[in-house]
């Protein structure tokens, strides 16, 4: 079959960089040794960062702990929108788990799925999982001014077709997942399918093609959160390119790949960092094994730890008020024993630390 869309770049120095952070995170993510407890907990935060920030981003007024409650069932006050909104998005996620596994190339079908579920009881059931049928202008808020004009409703339907034959052919295949990603969330962004709930859609789309190649990396990214935190910058990536050539098969995705593969690598240094810190030492995995079985109350002695360089007996009491200082003895001698910390001292005021 013919490709008809060919996407224009260069790998830059600075995109080579950011391939190197990321590649560099993933590794040390992937094969970290504490992984139990952890392991859901990080999954669950960056669900709930995922959804909060990529709802937040389109005007969900929504606090992250009033997300995270929503999320976990309760009833909170705020706009029905934006709790629906957020009741839709945590859906997403759970269809993007679903989509990851299936075999075949991409379809435009998922993004229509994907559609759905955004703006499911926010629209019309006739404008969910359909392409727009009217023209649509972006324009600057105060101003009025027309930052934005995607492509007529006509050609909707004809830019996807070529879209999706180029990212499910072997010469596409042959590009970094990263980048590929990147890819996707741009032209789509370009390209504008639907009448509401892009953003959203699109953002869930690009993520789905990590997950589906290779960069799941236990699912505990949210790459919404910094698009969120620096709204101005992510939109002015996209507008760069946007000032390029009229055809979007024209234009140079370089600066947009740049700004992409540095959110992906923040994102993912930071959670290498958090993952280092509680994994301790790469030593540790060839010490104790794959993974070392800790409790609930012996993985927080180790964050608090692995946070704060040592502690005395006082501020470990702290961390575990529940619980007896004679029950925190125990779970710091079965450490000690693991060999993941050490007593330095032998009076009340003795220092535990990570061992090294």
């Amino acid at each position: 079959m013919e490709v008809m869309y060919n996407p224009k770049y260069s790998i830059s120095n600075k995109i080579l960089k950011n391939i190197g952070t990321i590649e560099a995170a993933k590794e040390v993510i992937e094969n970290a040794p504490l992984v139990p407890y952890y392991e859901k907990r990080f999954q669950s935060e960056a669900i709930a960062r995922t959804v909060h920030h990529g709802t937040h981003l389109e005007g969900n007024d929504l606090s992250l702990d009033q997300t995270k409650r929503v999320l976990e069932g309760e009833e909170i006050i705020g706009r029905d929108r934006d709790i629906q909104e957020v009741i839709n998005y945590r859906d997403v996620t759970k269809l993007m788990d679903e989509l990851k596994d299936k075999r075949g190339g991409y379809v435009l079908s998922d993004l229509k799925d994907i559609h759905k579920e955004t703006i499911k009881k926010l629209v019309p059931p006739e404008k969910a999982g359909n392409f727009r049928s009217t023209r649509v202008v972006i324009k600057e808020e105060g101003t009025g001014r027309i930052i934005f004009q995607p492509p007529p409703f006509v050609e909707v339907p004809f830019l996807l077709k070529d879209f999706f034959i180029w990212l499910n052919s072997e010469e596409a295949r042959e590009i970094h997942p990263i980048i590929r990603a990147g890819i996707v969330h741009y032209v789509l962004v370009s390209i504008h399918p639907f009448i509401e709930g892009n953003g959203r859609t699109i953002r869930a789309f690009a993520t789905l093609v990590l997950l589906r190649e290779g960069y799941n990396i236990k699912r505990f990214f949210a790459l919404e959160e910094h698009f969120d935190n620096d709204p101005g910058v992510y939109y002015e990536a996209l507008a760069i390119v946007d000032k390029g050539a009229q055809n979007i098969a024209d234009r140079d995705l370089t600066p947009w790949l740049e700004y992409f593969t540095g959110v992906v690598g923040i994102e993912l240094a930071k959670i290498k960092d958090r993952v280092r810190n509680l994994s301790i030492d790469s030593k540790l995995k060839l010490k104790i094994g794959e993974q070392v079985a800790l409790t609930e109350r012996q993985m927080k002695l180790v964050e608090y730890l692995s946070e704060n360089g040592s502690a005395v007996m006082q501020d470990l009491i702290r961390v575990l008020s529940m619980v007896s200082e004679d029950t925190i003895l125990r779970d710091l001698k079965g450490l000690e024993e693991k060999g993941i910390i050490k007593k330095e001292g032998s009076t009340k005021a003795s220092r535990y630390v990570i061992s090294k």
